[in-house]
């Protein structure tokens, strides 16, 4: 489905003085902290100085077409980023392709001059190098922090619903970068036992959701009906929903909290139950010549879930 729906995931692990070496891909990606604090240097095409910004657990960063990046991390827990992006103009579809500056893979190792000879020759790592203890790098700054990265876990909520659940919707207002990416993205918390309403991405957008935290049921049902997917997730767990299928996801009783990204920068979703339901914009009479019912059944199915918009607390 990766390659089909041309979708790149992947993590980064370092350890504690571990350097990510310089790169750039082949891929617009948004990147997300999924635990620990480092930094990270990103250098944006023609960019006459790199951007230096402290990341923490909750942070989102954009890095569009172009974008040199490394990572690293000083501190004694681990540091773990997920990336996730679109593959559309990869090498190979459903797989992101680093291109290292530095390293024994590095791009220089293959030119024939006697400077990049000695340029490259000193750096025998790949990818992931180890620094000593001491090792002097960049300061950080809040500024450069403008526009690059949100942090999910501290930004205003788009969605807070009491016992039900909480998002965070990452557009070109919050980040702008977002619209150089091509692709919106969001943090959502379901609380114990409460279910996302059933829905679909109404501008041909695949959703792809990737679990951080708690476990629970999933349900995904596409042409003529069919049922194609019914799963258990846990934190660690990918997958993907294709174009207009509808999605309903349930919390066990410790919650259920994800990050996804959808295919286009500001993306809009149609829902099936709720306040803001398709339903309850469709005339009575349509209703009932459609599940062909009376009267009163349609009343009683369209009277159900006013209050809540997208998440429902479990019943009482």
């Amino acid at each position: 489905m990766l390659e089909r729906g041309s979708i790149g995931a992947s993590k980064l692990v370092l350890q504690k003085n571990g350097l990510a070496l310089p790169r750039y891909s082949d891929s617009s990606k948004v990147a997300y902290v999924l635990q620990g604090s480092g930094t990270a240097g990103i250098v944006l095409p023609e960019a006459e100085k790199e951007k230096v910004i402290a990341i923490k657990k909750g942070d989102a960063i954009a890095l569009p077409f172009g974008v040199v990046t490394w990572w690293f991390n000083n501190e004694d827990t681990e540091l773990v980023v997920l990336f996730l992006g679109t593959t559309l103009k990869a090498h190979k579809a459903g797989e992101f392709t680093d291109f290292f500056l530095t390293g024994a893979n590095g791009i220089f190792t293959a030119f024939s001059t006697e400077f990049a000879k000695a340029l490259v020759a000193s750096q025998t790592g790949s990818g992931i190098v180890k620094l000593k203890e001491g090792t002097t790098m960049p300061e950080p700054k809040k500024a450069d922090r403008d526009g690059i990265a949100l942090n999910c876990e501290e930004a205003p909520l788009d969605v807070d619903i009491i016992k039900g659940g909480r998002v965070v919707v990452l557009n070109t207002q919050n980040l702008p970068l977002v619209g150089e990416v091509g692709f919106g993205a969001d943090l959502v918390r379901l609380d114990s036992s409460a279910m996302c309403s059933p829905g679909f991405s109404c501008d041909s957008a695949y959703q792809v959701t990737y679990i951080i935290r708690g476990s629970g049921r999933v349900q995904v049902v596409g042409v003529d009906g069919k049922r194609v997917m019914e799963t258990t997730v846990e934190a660690g767990c990918l997958f993907i929903v294709p174009r207009f299928f509808v999605v309903s996801k349930i919390a066990d009783k410790d919650g259920l909290e994800w990050f996804s990204i959808v295919t286009t920068p500001n993306p809009i979703f149609s829902h099936l139950a709720g306040r803001t339901s398709v339903w309850k914009a469709l005339s009575p009479e349509v209703l009932q010549a459609s599940f062909n019912v009376t009267p009163e059944v349609e009343k009683q199915f369209t009277s159900k879930r006013t209050a809540d918009a997208i998440f429902f607390p479990p019943p009482n």
